[in-house]
């Protein structure tokens, strides 16, 4: 049932908005620090094949690390990255420097993760916004668009290739 038109029961509220998570920035960093604590102490499954001995074959499970991220941690607060975001624009210089300092932790860990092959590489570089782009140029120096391509002059002998579909056409017919 829909309230009546003309009512005023916002008026009747003590407060207007969604509380902050957190009373202060050393709360906000403990919980952080809980989170990361957390995914150490649950590593991801991965499945893989015995190669050798009596299982051979076999599926086994095998932790492995999981990466930290901030929609982790999100959902580990109980909030989504929107809100967290707009709380970092807006909030005070103590959670600005545990909010960045949190950012970098998770960098961080990724980063060296990705580094020593405990995470995809390509992965956590996009993630990252880390990017190897090599721009191939003209002899004008204009960017070209495709690879350029590469021609073989004379290395396989002309005799060897049909100049029509006429000879392919009357090679087969003379099988």
């Amino acid at each position: 049932m829909a309230a009546p038109k003309g009512n005023k029961f916002w008026k009747l509220r003590s407060k207007h908005g969604r509380d902050k998570l957190f009373a202060s920035p050393e709360l906000l960093l403990e919980a952080a620090y809980e989170y990361f604590e957390w995914c150490d102490k649950n590593p991801w499954q991965k499945n893989e094949a015995v190669k050798s001995g009596n299982m051979a074959g076999s599926i086994i499970k095998v932790p492995t690390q999981r990466p930290f991220s901030l929609s982790g941690l999100c959902n580990y607060l109980g909030c989504n990255q929107g809100y967290f975001y707009e709380f970092k624009t807006n909030c005070d210089k103590g959670f600005s420097d545990i909010i960045t300092r949190i950012e970098e932790l998770i960098e961080i860990q990724q980063f060296e993760g990705a580094t020593v092959g405990a995470f995809n590489a390509n992965i956590i570089a996009r993630k990252l916004g880390l990017s190897d782009k090599q721009e191939i140029t003209g002899k004008d120096g204009s960017p070209l668009n495709s690879p350029p391509t590469i021609i073989l002059n004379n290395l396989i002998p002309e005799s060897r290739f049909a100049s029509s579909e006429t000879e392919i056409l009357d090679s087969i017919d003379d099988e």
